[in-house]
């Protein structure tokens, strides 16, 4: 079948960006959903389209192409999206690059490892959640919590300036990821707080949908539940 192809886990941050960002911008794809938990990453047929065997991933007419940031850049310029999603000013552009560039190794990094530590290896090991690498994690991701509002919402509404571009849609969904298992991602945080509830009015009704799994999984994990 000719035509966008897009292969992706909503648990997984990333995939959940590009899927925003294909539903906001109206443009038509396959979905092709590959169960991480199950393994389907490990299949012969998905290293076919992804040799690194993570999602998301696109098949765009032959074309494949992997990691998310270079997906949200070429479906932005290759479908003219609006150009807040991703500017053509040079200067406008590197802003949101600014962000794209800084998350892998602060927000995503420590968001992910606090959603891990929380309830994939306890599944995995059978063992309680260790609460010293918790802490630990916590206190990094607060850390770049924190440099979010106070740097990157300082002067603008956005991540990346005062619209709403891809940057927003990576930072709301790696977010997420926390928040859904009890981490205070608000706390102390108006900037982070106001920003996240117009990013997500902007995404309605897409963006609880692709988070339906993420708010069932809070119900297990309120704030002020104690480890």
């Amino acid at each position: 079948m000719a035509g966008l192809k897009v292969y992706f886990d909503l648990m997984s941050q990333p995939s959940r960006a590009v899927v925003l960002f294909l539903k906001a911008n109206k443009l038509q794809f396959t979905p092709k959903p590959i169960a991480l938990r199950k393994g389907e990453h490990m299949k012969e047929d998905f290293g076919a389209i992804n040799p690194f065997r993570l999602v998301p991933a696109i098949d765009d007419n032959g074309f494949k192409l992997s990691e998310s940031v270079a997906i949200l850049r070429y479906l932005a310029d290759k479908y003219q999206v609006s150009d807040h999603w991703y500017p053509k000013d040079l200067q406008k552009r590197a802003r949101v690059d600014t962000f794209m560039a800084w998350q892998h190794l602060n927000l995503r990094l420590f968001g992910s490892l606090v959603f891990r530590t929380k309830v994939i290896d306890p599944r995995m090991t059978g063992k309680p959640i260790d609460k010293k690498k918790l802490a630990e994690c916590e206190t990094q991701l607060d850390i770049c919590l924190d440099k979010i509002d106070t740097i990157f919402l300082r002067e603008s509404s956005f991540l990346g300036g005062n619209e709403i571009s891809v940057a927003d849609l990576l930072g709301i969904c790696e977010l997420m990821q926390p928040y859904a298992v009890g981490h205070d991602v608000f706390h102390g945080r108006p900037k982070l707080d106001r920003w996240a509830k117009k990013v997500q009015q902007q995404l309605q009704p897409d963006f609880d949908q692709a988070h339906t799994f993420l708010f069932k999984l809070k119900e297990m994990f309120p704030p002020s539940a104690k480890l």
